[in-house]
């Protein structure tokens, strides 16, 4: 096993002056992925309960979008762990033996809590909808129509009662689930900051902030994300019915794009919780200056100038200062309003990328560096996985699920 990692290691590190023989960067994008991917799903659940808890009705159909989207985003949430293990079958053996003697095995109880609850909740939602269909599609003759109300069937779970007291039932019962959720999906994602701050090892990842700093940015990537896949969506769905039309098929009907207005109110609690995480991290950075601990020689080194570039310039500059002037200055328009998520999605995959690749950087004998080059080309498995192939697999992965779940639950359904 221990060649095993140390092969693993030495495909993508580059060592500097005096380093270990046994140290290397072991772990590379894919776990960069992995609190990326956790905290997608987090902020995805915050959005959505800002219309069924909070009262926001203005966010109604950005907020049911982005709860069907968490869901898709949920199974990839340990798919990079997965693709990171020797032996990736191991790693269910986490939800079959839960507890909480450790970060790790504690996920299996938070993680599963979780999924009901999302289940749950898209399920209220979306139980209305389901029993029309089924009897919508009752008198079909298409083989297919008969396959698709035999899945609403078993999507309603035998509860076929419209009556306006269900229905009151409904809507109580998915607030109660929101706001349940609401901790639990920062408690998904705090857990994942938990593990990092809790290394005493590790002079960049041991602060107390950590598990905070994790929480605030998946806020901020998971509300960016649905908002910037909403509007392509949506602006793509306006492009398609425009062009059809405009070669003369009159029986398309007209969709509208995206509405401005939610998109606006969406980015003002957007630039709240963006604010939160950049003093969170800030302050940190400040705090670690100021004590000046015995490890601080060696972290100057690295944030000031080993990755000085990934640090203040791509994470500060362009994934946090210009997005969120880009923002702020007014008259923002949805072609500015998205380029500036896409903006934010790369300063906290950039975050991600300064916590677990930079708290690689840096040799035990603080005497040497390390650095980490990425895999592009897979000339064996090892390297697909730990790659930019295996990143961009664990990407895509969520999109695919989405558009299959939205064919049975219509989340781009405006009300």
């Amino acid at each position: 096993m221990n060649e095993q990692l140390i092969t693993h290691g030495a495909d993508w590190t580059i060592k500097h002056l005096f380093v270990y023989p046994n140290e290397f960067i072991y772990w590379g994008l894919t776990i960069v992925m992995y609190p990326y991917m956790t905290g997608l799903v987090a902020g995805a659940f915050v959005l959505s309960s800002l219309y069924h808890v909070f009262g926001q009705d203005d966010l109604k159909d950005l907020a049911k979008f982005a709860l069907v989207f968490s869901l898709a985003l949920l199974p990839v949430a340990m798919m990079p762990l997965m693709l990171h293990l020797q032996q990736p079958f191991r790693g269910i053996h986490v939800m079959f033996t839960p507890h909480f003697t450790s970060a790790i095995a504690a996920f299996g109880i938070v993680f599963s809590t979780y999924a009901m609850i999302v289940l749950s909740e898209i399920w209220f939602v979306y139980r209305k909808y389901f029993v029309e269909q089924v009897h919508a599609l009752k008198d079909s003759d298409s083989r297919v129509l008969r396959m698709k109300r035999l899945v609403y069937v078993v999507l309603s779970l035998g509860a076929f009662d419209l009556s306006d007291e269900a229905i009151a039932k409904d809507k109580k019962a998915v607030t109660i689930l929101a706001a349940i959720g609401i901790p639990v999906a920062c408690f998904l994602h705090g857990y994942a900051g938990f593990i990092f701050g809790s290394v005493k090892a590790n002079a960049l990842w041991m602060s107390p902030l950590m598990p905070v700093i994790f929480i605030m940015s998946a806020i901020v990537s998971g509300i960016a994300l649905c908002m910037l896949t909403y509007i392509i969506i949506m602006e793509w769905k306006k492009f398609s019915t425009t062009l059809a039309r405009g070669r003369g098929d009159d029986s398309v009907k007209i969709i509208a794009g995206v509405e401005l207005d939610v998109i606006k109110k969406a980015t003002r609690y957007l630039i709240g919780f963006l604010i939160a995480a950049i003093t969170l991290e800030l302050l940190d950075l400040i705090f670690r200056g100021y004590t000046a601990m015995k490890s601080w020689d060696i972290l100057r080194e690295v944030m000031y100038k080993e990755d000085f570039f990934k640090i203040f310039i791509l994470q500060y500059g362009f994934g946090n200062l210009l997005p969120f002037l880009m923002l702020m200055i007014p008259g923002a328009k949805i072609k500015r309003t998205a380029i500036a998520l896409a903006l934010i999605l790369f300063g906290v995959f950039m975050m991600r990328w300064n916590v677990v690749i930079g708290g690689q950087a840096f040799s035990l004998s603080f005497a040497g560096f390390m650095d980490y080059d990425v895999p592009f080309i897979p000339h064996h498995l090892e390297l697909y996985k730990e790659g930019i192939l295996g990143a961009l697999t664990v990407a895509a992965t969520p999109f695919c699920l989405f558009y299959i779940i939205n064919k049975f639950v219509p989340s781009l359904k405006r009300s």
